[in-house]
């Protein structure tokens, strides 16, 4: 995610924390001076907030080692005002193993609730509820409290929020992916509408919370139609076969000639028959702003793109396209470059599914 810092790598999940994070921090502090005007109470707030942003950590990191254990990577988790955001590469096909996933965190959340509930019994440190507040009461209560409240919230049936992936894969099991996500998507949208009204008469944060929810619904819904549109098709049915490629010694002037010359923006850089990188349209104009048009492609080029067979799936193509940088996969045919794959290819493929889909109907 954009203006990300990472702050730690935990069995190569990255942990990121976003510009905003630290505008929470500032409001919070500032919030406890202007309430106590005490150091000691700005300290409290802010350790507390840290302390409940490393729960949210650890809460994510259920979600993604436990996908981790189905072979479904989480390349990073992001902690923004509103929580974390784990970036998993997919969900599981399997309907089953999408409600383990999604159970996980807050079966860490409420694990962590309970670890400090015996602590503070253990040590005689529990107080009645009627004592606690925002700042006050014990520390680790608090702490416990906050856990046991973001399990509760995290299980209601807003897609995409844990409870909502629940609520979608129970109904995938009788309606299939499509329909249930759609039916996930707009009960979601529902309960963020609900949020806004609460967030706005109540509280700010459930207004973004409700803006991060909308936005996760409709994407979620958009993802699972294409996903639905390129099943049964292959790489072979979408590639571009007609392609320029360059080698590594080419100039970049040669490259710009091809790029007037027609519409395709990123080449495949092929030695022989390996390919052994990718120039797409931005590498090029650096290279040319910092190396001049004499300049070999070699020299600007990217690593290798993604190389898929020529019968592998669309869907899978699509994921390997959203890992790579330079969003290019080149389709073999054994040792050959056979053609060309990118986003745009797919956007193309998708409109044209749609159509022949509605003609069907």
């Amino acid at each position: 995610m954009r203006w990300s810092l990472t702050i730690a790598e935990v069995r190569g999940i990255r942990i990121q924390v976003h510009v905003t994070f630290v505008l929470l921090i500032a409001w919070i502090a500032l919030s406890y001076w202007q309430l106590t005007h005490t150091v000691s109470a700005v300290l409290d707030g802010v350790g507390f907030i840290f302390a409940l942003f490393a729960c949210v950590v650890l809460h994510e990191l259920g979600h993604a080692l436990t996908a981790r254990r189905f072979g479904i990577r989480t390349r990073s988790i992001t902690l923004l005002p509103i929580g974390g955001v784990a970036a998993v590469e997919k969900m599981p096909d399997d309907p089953r193993l999408e409600i383990v996933i999604a159970l996980a965190g807050p079966v860490v959340s409420l694990a962590i609730a309970l670890a400090l509930y015996l602590f503070l019994q253990a040590t005689g440190s529990l107080v009645d509820l009627a004592e606690l507040g925002v700042s006050g009461g014990p520390f680790l209560q608090r702490l416990m409290i906050v856990n046991i409240l973001l399990a509760v919230f995290n299980l209601l049936p807003a897609f995409p929020m844990d409870g909502g992936r629940v609520f979608r894969a129970l109904l995938s099991l009788r309606l299939g992916n499509l329909a249930a996500t759609r039916v996930a998507a707009s009960v979601g949208q529902a309960m963020a509408l609900l949020f806004a009204l609460l967030g706005l008469l109540y509280n700010p944060f459930l207004f973004l919370i409700a803006v991060f929810i909308w936005i996760g619904a409709a994407t979620e819904a958009g993802t699972a139609g294409i996903r639905y549109a390129l099943a049964d098709v292959r790489a072979a049915d979408a590639m571009l076969t007609e392609f320029h490629s360059l080698a590594p010694g080419d100039s970049l002037a040669h490259a710009v000639q091809l790029t007037l010359a027609g519409s395709q923006k990123d080449f495949p850089v092929i030695e022989g028959e390996a390919v052994v990188g990718v120039l797409t349209q931005a590498d090029m104009l650096r290279g040319l702003q910092s190396l001049g048009g004499e300049a070999r492609v070699g020299s600007a080029m990217q690593a290798a793109p993604a190389r898929v067979a020529h019968d592998q799936p669309m869907t899978e193509v699509l994921d390997r396209l959203q890992e790579t940088p330079a969003r290019l996969a080149v389709v073999m045919d054994g040792p050959r470059a056979a053609g060309l794959i990118d986003l745009d290819n797919v956007l193309e493929l998708i409109r044209i599914q749609a159509a022949r889909s509605a003609r069907r109907l």
